[in-house]
């Protein structure tokens, strides 16, 4: 029997990049907020700068729910599925936010647009016919106003490339307009990223600085970035980089109205007999408590919403929460970020340590921002040179084939070339496909005999094409800055877990052919709110995080505005 907690207004289930942001517009609208974490509460003490402890023990996802809950994952259903060696998602108060690399994008106006656009420009034949992707219920320019609040909320550095239609040298020329500037100039460049950037303008392309939440200069009461590295896989020991651990966190619990509950492992999320939620079952020590609530959001990130939902079965959902439409697991895709280009160069790069976010980004390439009339694929890739290299993954560079793996020849090698590598980060548009879903796992189980997530999922000849294409312009790249030697990564088909994942309760008008409304409120159960990139229909060539926290906002102020119709 659990014991049962006083009511509160809202439950937001998870702590992180999203459940982290969402809870500050609920509390200044006056409504009291309990957050349940899987994981509790760290402090700059525990993000060391070690790249054995971070990058080679896992420390992020070595957290104990995490790594007990790693998805299983397949290409299609031929194949038996595998657990992989680490699970994407981090518990404790700010989620992955505490260990991310911090790059902060907006998806383009395209992306929210991409059947209607794709048609009218090169007919509706284009649109590939196994692929199951929608455009958003919704405009960029709907959203346009919350990626401005979550921006100045975090503390977003970067360089504006089109405001209110104007467009700015030094930003990206090919991004949506927005409203004012970012809250702080963007970081600083290195000398290896403004040789790049030389390389690409030879090229007749705009390089400009990528989004970072990462303070440049001091933004509130937290301080610059000290430059150290360390920020992949990695806390910021000095709280520059913008979780919502330090930022929309601690700024709402001055209200006095949220309570954060830490360790708090869900079990179900709970509903009566017309399928409104009334609250979460949860285990604390060993003691399964409810926490009943007016309404509930759901923030656990894209692979553990859908298992949420699907072990949230009643009566009323034999099939899982919100899923009499077999819909939760649909539409699933994460970001090709596999087949990088590797180059050597014949001088020292000066690359060590540093940001993984202090880069060179070309945008060219991306969305629909090309003419792709002759090509056999739709959407694009960002090209990404930065910063970032530590001792162990020097060593384990590649010899490009020039001397054996081994011995002194391999030595000497290392040694003369340690700083003279760059290994590319493209970051892939990929399209949802039938065949392409999340579901529980029928064998693999976690400590509490709960199954996990199955992926089963691959990249298409779309996602294929891009990547061979993308592979080509930053080969192009490459050479231009000097490069001597290049190596292309495979393709590959099978995705795999990836921290870039998306869909599994996609929002959309449709009730048939998604999960939530326009504002991320299931169809099925008015009450319940998803949040992050599991709504998201499209990936663009971005990282969700941005996009997937503007969204919570957006949800948060709908749940606001109609706190009678939804909660009453």
């Amino acid at each position: 029997m659990a014991t049962e907690m006083p009511r509160t207004d809202v439950v937001v289930i998870g702590l992180g990049a999203v459940g982290g942001v969402a809870v500050l517009p609920l509390v200044n609208a006056g409504l009291n907020v309990i957050g349940l974490e899987a994981g509790g509460w760290m402090g700059t003490r525990d993000f060391a700068p070690d790249e054995i402890r971070n990058n080679i023990r896992d420390w992020p996802q070595a957290v104990p729910k995490a790594k007990n809950e790693i998805p299983t994952s397949r290409a299609n259903i031929n194949f038996e599925a595998v657990q992989g060696g680490g699970h994407p998602m981090m518990n404790g108060v700010g989620g992955t936010s505490l260990h991310y690399w911090a790059q902060s994008w907006r998806l383009n106006p395209w992306d929210f647009k991409t059947v209607s656009e794709t048609t009218r420009r090169y007919g509706a034949n284009r649109i590939p016919e196994d692929s199951t992707v929608e455009d958003w219920p919704f405009a960029y320019e709907d959203l346009e106003p919350y990626y401005d609040r979550v921006e100045y909320a975090l503390g977003v550095s970067g360089n504006a490339g089109n405001i209110q239609g104007t467009l700015h040298a030094g930003g990206n020329q090919f991004e949506g307009p927005r409203s004012r500037a970012y809250p702080m100039p963007g970081l600083r460049s290195s000398g290896f990223t403004d040789m790049m950037g030389d390389a690409a303008r030879t090229l007749g392309w705009q390089p400009f600085q990528g989004p970072a939440a990462i303070n440049s200069e001091v933004y509130g009461d937290r301080p610059g970035c000290f430059y150290h590295g360390f920020c992949d896989r990695g806390g910021c020991h000095v709280a520059a980089k913008s979780s919502t651990a330090v930022t929309t966190i601690p700024e709402a619990l001055k209200s006095g109205r949220l309570k954060v509950v830490t360790h708090a492992r869900v079990l179900k999320i709970v509903n009566n007999a017309d399928g409104r939620v009334t609250g979460v079952e949860y285990l604390s020590g060993n003691q399964v408590m409810f926490q009943p609530a007016d309404a509930v959001l759901l923030a656990s990130h894209t692979y553990e919403n859908s298992r949420l939902l699907l072990l949230s079965r009643s009566k009323e959902f034999p099939e899982g929460l919100a899923n009499n439409s077999g819909q939760v697991g649909q539409h699933y895709l994460s970001h090709h970020q596999g087949a990088p280009v590797i180059a050597l160069f014949p001088k020292n790069l000066n690359n060590w340590y540093g940001l993984p976010a202090q880069g060179v980004a070309i945008d060219e390439w991306a969305d629909d921002n090309f003419d792709h009339g002759d090509l056999d694929f739709i959407g694009g890739g960002n090209l990404w040179a930065h910063t970032d290299r530590k001792p162990i993954s020097a060593a384990k560079m590649s010899t490009f084939d020039l001397v054996p793996n081994w011995g002194a020849k391999w030595k000497a090698f290392i040694s003369e070339n340690a700083d003279r590598t760059n290994a590319s980060y493209i970051q892939k548009t990929t399209l949802p496909y039938r065949g392409n879903y999340l579901d529980l796992d029928p064998l693999v189980k976690d400590r509490l005999g709960l199954p996990v997530i199955r992926i089963t999922a691959e990249y298409r000849q779309n996602e294929l094409g891009i990547a061979a294409f993308t592979q080509d312009r930053m080969e192009e790249w490459y050479r231009a800055a000097g490069a001597v030697q290049i190596i292309r990564a495979p393709l590959g088909t099978a995705m795999g877990t990836s921290t870039h994942a998306y869909g599994g309760t996609r929002m959309g008008d449709d009730p048939s052919t998604n999960v939530t409304d326009r504002y991320g409120f299931a169809h099925e159960s008015p009450n319940l709110g998803i949040l992050g990139a599991s709504v998201m229909g499209t990936s663009g060539s971005r990282n969700p995080t941005l996009t997937a926290q503007a969204l919570a906002w957006r949800t948060a102020e709908h749940l606001v505005a109609n706190w009678e119709s939804i909660a009453g």
